[in-house]
């Protein structure tokens, strides 16, 4: 198993995707600061005051959405609490992946720690331990409206504190197993044997406080914004490779042009083409040609990468907003004088999320739209270009068939891109008459980001071939070293092969390859 990634709660400290983009898909080593458990015990506290007073209370001594003013006697607020989880837990479809199963819990244990929500410190602490023996709830994808919060999904998530439900464990903690690199499903009783964990009573409010809130859709969101950023860089980088491999002019890059419209996002892109081109032959041997501009494709890259950049921006903060909120319902705060006041509220509607994951479902197909339409060009036979990048064809088909991989991913993310949000389906005999669709938007924009990665990885391919044919000329700084990385992993086709494990390699090296992040990360300033 890898390293655990160290990660103390602090009171009023707040989670970054900079530190998200070296923990995903790493285990973690989570504690909780004493500020921020006394927190958790002043907020339950809070609770038992509430639980014991006459006043009727939302969730606490009362039924849930349209049962809101069914009041439920004192000895049953226990088993109100229990039968919440049961009855939520009604999600479908595959399980979540534990990436990101790590995060809901990380992020359900930060809003708890804020100190309005009221469970009590060792429901907290069960959390954590889950994510310290990096034990997993099993969380079916599909059953979320967005609104009230993630409930079937999250119901799933702590079912185990219960006794009930699926959790993933290391291979190595199930007895039998020999992939200690694996995991295994086995029962929250199976899980709590192992580890030493027995099944908690939950006390008055600690249901409804773990399952409302936005975590499902916030961690989907949350992978998106560190996957989706680490791709821009890649995009513009593959996007210089292409420019190489077409003999493409860097004159679209000017900083002239991007000052006088300054969209950041196209300045950003612009900066890093003429910085990855720097030092290139291949610019320099048709500085004078006849071809007075480029296919939009690569003339407006600048334009449209930078657009993706600037939409990725407003993404990415509203999704750390988001993962650093309360969000679930009612919250608790404590008045001048000492008493406590349950607000109801709707901070556990998921729109904020749900717009935001539909603008990047639409923002990264676009990014896959220009990619592919690059692949295109490359198997064109474009300025001394062999057609479809291949000396001997007729025998061979060449890379034919990768840009018709390319079009049918595209054509997938087109159907997936759009909005989700624009839907509401009122539930709760109308007490939840509008609702975000927000969990939609998140597994719609994951499996969007899946097939952009696809299509890059081959626009990748693609334009490694065209840059063999441009030898010996150099390519610019940027573009050559990453040749000479991917060249390292897929060698040159001189006939058909089987180029479906060319673009499986490709797109590994995409989400894996540290050499390739530094080849497009580099400071070209």
């Amino acid at each position: 198993m890898m390293d655990a990634v160290p990660l103390t709660l602090e009171e009023g400290a707040e989670l970054s995707l900079t530190w998200l983009d070296g923990a995903l898909d790493r285990p973690l080593a989570v504690r909780l600061s004493p500020g921020v458990r006394a927190r958790i015990a002043r907020a339950a506290g809070w609770v038992a005051k509430l639980a014991g007073g006459g006043a009727a209370v939302y969730g606490v001594n009362t039924g849930f959405g349209h049962l809101k003013n069914r009041r439920i006697a004192a000895d049953q607020l226990e088993l109100l609490q229990e039968n919440l989880l049961i009855s939520h837990a009604v999600g479908v479809g595959p399980a979540a992946p534990a990436a990101l199963v790590r995060l809901m819990l990380l992020f359900k244990l930060r809003m708890l720690g804020v100190g309005h929500s009221g469970v009590r410190p060792e429901v907290a602490e069960r959390i954590v331990a889950w994510l310290n023996a990096d034990a997993l709830p099993v969380v079916p994808t599909r059953g979320s409206l967005g609104a009230s919060g993630d409930l079937a999904p999250l119901s799933h998530l702590f079912l185990p504190l219960l006794g009930r439900g699926v959790m993933s464990v290391p291979a190595n903690a199930a007895a039998g197993d020999s992939n200690p690199a694996g995991r295994r499903e086995v029962t929250s009783d199976e899980a709590g044997r192992r580890f030493g964990w027995s099944a908690m009573a939950l006390a008055a409010k600690e249901g409804l406080a773990l399952i409302n809130g936005t975590q499902f859709t916030c961690a989907y969101a949350a992978g998106i914004a560190v996957r989706a950023a680490r791709l821009a860089d890649l995009a513009d980088l593959i996007l210089t490779m292409s420019i190489e491999g077409l003999r493409g002019s860097i004159r679209p890059a000017d900083e002239r042009l991007h000052a006088v419209r300054p969209h950041a996002g196209a300045q950003r892109v612009a900066a890093t083409i003429r910085g990855h081109l720097e030092g290139s032959e291949i610019l320099a041997s048709h500085a004078d040609c006849d071809r007075v501009q480029d296919p939009y494709s690569l003339r407006c890259a600048p334009q449209v990468h930078g657009a993706f950049r600037d939409a990725l921006d407003h993404f990415r903060a509203t999704v750390t907003r988001e993962m650093n909120s309360v969000t679930d319902n009612p919250l608790l705060f404590e008045r001048a004088d000492g008493t406590v006041e349950a607000v109801s509220g709707g901070n556990f509607h998921a729109e904020p999320l749900a717009l935001v994951l539909d603008y990047m479902a639409i923002a990264l197909t676009d990014l896959a739209n220009i990619s592919e339409r690059r692949c295109y060009l490359l198997l064109g036979g474009e300025d001394g270009l062999p057609k479809l990048l291949m000396r001997d064809t007729g025998v061979n088909s060449g890379f034919m068939i990768a840009q018709y991989t390319a079009a049918a991913l595209l054509n997938e993310c087109k159907v997936l891109a759009t909005p989700a949000s624009v839907d509401s389906i009122p539930t709760s005999l109308g007490q939840e008459d509008h609702v975000s669709m927000g969990a939609t938007a998140a597994l719609k924009c994951h499996e969007v980001l899946d097939r952009v990665e696809h299509v890059l990885g081959i626009e990748m391919l693609l334009a490694a071939q065209a840059l063999d044919f441009r030898a010996p000329l150099r390519a610019g700084k940027g573009p050559r070293r990453a040749h000479e990385v991917i060249r390292g992993v897929i060698s040159h086709a001189e006939r058909d092969r089987e180029f479906g494990l060319d673009i499986r390699a490709a797109v590994t090296m995409l989400r894996e390859s540290a050499a390739l992040r530094k080849c497009a990360a580099a400071d070209l300033r």
